[in-house]
């Protein structure tokens, strides 16, 4: 009974379909952009410093050397077959201390993505992972936004298109109730059971006390449980004059969504308290679609608004000289990005 609740919930919600579902259906726009574009994969060129124009198969350590450093955490890349004593030395030196991010620096949807809280768990991380990553310093600041944003070639200032507020996947105590107990009253904390099992183990069976929030997952992850809230109508100057000052100085950047960490809204906007820790190029969804509240209908139609400006950034770019990805190069970025997808899946 409970299973067929879950499968009825995701049924009902389109936000749990498989993106196939949702996007194939957009395919005629798509083949309308390529015509006018003159290439089905014209995405190459909406931000011409990024691998694949940040599509796919984008190395993260290389999009940070785009963002001004004062923006970004203290990251190093490490080789997956360096040696785990070795990256932690290297680790320690940089000034990273435990607990701290890691990540794989080609990597989708926040797979792999783990916090190491000590030696142990680091080794074990090394030994399964199937790609470079990343080590990163801890963020202390427990909001997080994804911003959009469009800046045409040849403009001095862009322009955000979409804000979402990500609410990570967390359980409230009633003072009688488990951890377990508590996720599967809700049925978007029930469909990541499987993983939360192996995360955190003895823990699920821990009573918290009423009124207490234990986060489940600590990252803004629509794949991992958290919740997407469109919150698009808060966008003010201030907001848009950080975002500005972030994006204007990355050389041939023009679009996608940063996501962001930050202590206040407020402070976001004066441009203070806040860390980027990661931009997505054209493969960035605006996820603002992802609110519950917001029709199937509304997600196809900022889809194809979205779609509509890089076609037209791309075509822009691509007039001064710069190139479209083949039909062939294409092709072989997809199949190699499905490829480490399912390896990343396992993590």
């Amino acid at each position: 009974m409970v299973s067929l609740k879950l499968k009825w919930h995701k049924l009902t919600h389109w936000e749990y379909w498989p993106l196939w579902v949702i996007y194939y259906p957009l395919f005629p726009v798509w083949l309308y952009y390529s015509l006018k574009a003159g290439s089905f994969f014209f995405f190459n060129a909406a931000n011409p410093s990024m691998k694949n124009g940040g599509m796919a198969m984008e190395s993260k350590m290389s999009i940070y050397g785009l963002i001004p450093r004062q923006y970004i955490p203290n990251t190093v890349f490490l080789s997956k077959d360096e040696a785990p004593d070795v990256a932690l030395g290297r680790i320690r030196a940089s000034g990273i201390t435990y607990p701290f991010i890691v990540k794989p620096d080609i990597g989708m949807k926040s797979f792999g993505v783990e916090k190491i809280h000590d030696e142990l768990q680091f080794r074990e991380y090394v030994r399964k992972t199937p790609s470079h990553y990343l080590a990163q310093e801890l963020i202390p600041y427990g909001n997080e936004v994804g911003v959009f944003y469009v800046r045409k070639p040849g403009e001095a200032l862009g322009k955000v298109t979409g804000i979402v507020s990500k609410e990570f996947l967390s359980v409230v105590g009633d003072g009688k109730s488990t951890v377990l107990e508590l996720i599967k009253k809700n049925p978007r904390s029930h469909l990541q059971l499987h993983r939360l099992e192996k995360k955190l183990g003895e823990r699920l069976y821990t009573v918290l006390e009423e009124g207490d929030e234990y986060i489940l997952v600590p990252y803004g992850s629509h794949t991992r449980g958290a919740k997407f809230v469109d919150i698009s109508h808060q966008l003010n100057d201030a907001l848009t004059k950080t975002i500005n000052e972030i994006c204007t100085p990355m050389e041939d950047f023009h679009y996608g969504r940063l996501d962001v960490l930050y202590h206040t809204f407020d402070d976001l906007c004066q441009g203070k308290n806040f860390s980027v820790i990661e931009i997505n190029g054209a493969g960035g969804e605006a996820t603002h679609i992802y609110d519950p509240k917001h029709s199937l209908w509304f997600a196809w139609k900022e889809i194809t608004r979205h779609w509509g400006m890089m076609c037209e950034v791309s075509m822009l770019n691509h007039q001064k000289g710069h190139s479209y990805l083949s039909f062939r190069d294409g092709r072989a970025m997809l199949r190699e990005n499905g490829v480490l997808q399912a390896q990343l899946e396992t993590l």
